[in-house]
């Protein structure tokens, strides 16, 4: 009997899903509404579109982020070889030319037999048979509506932004230099130093810098953490971004021989390293001005922007109350969920919701019942995150807190030595599941 999904979406989540399951020998049908229509942040015609950065985070096997991406390979990505391929130097980090890894992921995706594009919007949902939405937290009309009609409206949103990118070409080489913070990778950022008279006048003009209107604004702002707009990071405190995404820590300016009071870091956009981003500058200021007070930065006086830094609204749902630990609406429980619309926030994250999602599918379709994913795996945490009862929801990265503890790795002392026992443990419990629960 051939086994049959939809997914609606052609993000990271829905693109690993539809791999995965394909692989498995389902046919699957993709719907994605571009070039048909775009959302107000997206762009290119190919999928799995990079918004907010192009870094995927460390790769170190103690980090959040790395263990998120072994586990990862455990499940079978898809993605992460194609972001291999596309990598850009970036340190101790995973970070990709955007424009190949879209390409080469939408090349994986046309090429597979058993998947079937239809470039259009969805406007119902059809629960006869499982359907994955992974629509991303920018969905909107009739597709919005639909899952409000099955949802009774339960939904959530929060704004985030991207940040700015400038051309190699227009930096004044005289004051960035190359390096990575304590040597690490073979120095794949550029840095550009501030001293103290330098770094004061800046935080001045952009606490004072006049930020764009929010159209769609109905309420208190909720901002996520994660993609803080600097200007409202810089207004919580003098030293803020000082201690944040401008901490000097790691660095020497080879002009002085001494650790700048503050640094702002680039990073590659591009393999060919002709556009670089300004690492941890989301932004919410108005064009004219991110251009007049981000030239205040040393080294970036005349730089030339490609693309200027937005922000944009987000919807998610609230998940702890609708989705069960399957991924699947309670009420409706052949709709399924994955992605940065469930409250995993990040890339990497997205798409691992996405690997998980598609194994709870192909087990509904072979009559199968799943055992838990373990929670002592990032991917089994930030699931019991999104499905555990939480009046202040809001969408969750990776990050060590979130896995449980047990008395033999907080006897570990080093904070190194600790998030090593507990990678090294979450590694081994997905590698049992996935051989558990493979047929």
């Amino acid at each position: 009997m051939t086994m049959h999904c939809t997914i609606i979406g052609a993000g990271l989540a829905g693109c690993e899903a539809a791999l995965w399951l394909a692989d498995a020998g389902v046919q699957v049908t993709l719907y994605e509404q571009k070039p048909v229509h775009f959302s107000p942040a997206h762009k290119s015609e190919n999928f799995a579109e990079l918004i907010c950065s192009n870094s995927l985070k460390a790769e170190r096997p103690d980090s959040a982020s790395g263990l998120l991406k072994l586990e990862m390979r455990a499940l079978g990505s898809h993605l992460l070889p194609a972001a291999e391929q596309a990598r850009v130097a970036a340190g101790g980090a995973l970070a990709v030319d955007r424009d190949k890894f879209s390409a080469l992921v939408t090349q994986q995706v046309f090429g597979h037999p058993n998947i079937t594009v239809c470039r259009q919007q969805v406007t119902a949902l059809d629960d006869a048979q499982p359907v994955l939405v992974a629509s991303g937290p920018l969905t909107e009309g009739a597709l919005a509506e639909a899952i409000a009609a099955l949802t009774g409206g339960q939904r959530l949103s929060f704004y985030d932004a991207v940040a700015p990118i400038v051309t190699a070409e227009s930096l004044d080489y005289t004051k960035v230099f190359a390096a990575s913070r304590y040597g690490r990778g073979e120095a794949d950022y550029l840095n550009c130093p501030f001293n103290k008279a330098e770094y004061e006048a800046f935080h001045a003009a952009l606490v004072g810098a006049e930020r764009a209107p929010l159209h769609d604004f109905d309420g208190d702002l909720t901002v996520y953490e994660g993609c803080m707009p600097i200007e409202v990071m810089a207004a919580r405190g003098a030293d803020t971004i000082r201690f944040g995404p401008l901490r000097p820590v790691g660095l020497r300016d080879p002009r002085t021989g001494h650790r700048p009071w503050a640094n702002v870091q680039l990073r590659a956009e591009n393999a060919a390293r002709t556009l670089y981003n300004l690492v941890g500058f989301q932004t919410n200021l108005k064009w004219g001005e991110q251009k007049r007070v981000f030239r205040m930065i040393p080294g970036l006086e005349n730089a030339d922007f490609v693309r200027y830094g937005v922000m944009h609204r987000n919807t998610f749902l609230n998940s702890p109350q609708l989705l069960t630990p399957q991924q699947c609406l309670r009420e409706h429980p052949n709709v399924f969920f994955a992605g940065q619309i469930t409250g995993f926030e990040g890339y990497m994250e997205s798409a691992a919701s996405g690997l998980l999602a598609a194994r709870q599918i192909l087990a509904r379709l072979q009559g199968r019942t799943l055992p838990p994913v373990p929670p002592q795996t990032m991917c089994g945490a930030l699931l019991a995150y999104i499905t555990t009862p939480n009046k202040d929801f809001q969408p969750m990265g990776a990050n060590m807190g979130i896995l449980p503890r047990t008395a033999d790795i907080d006897a570990i002392r080093d904070k190194r030595g600790r998030y090593a026992a507990l990678s090294q443990a979450a590694q081994q419990a997905m590698n049992t599941w996935v051989q558990e629960v493979t047929v």
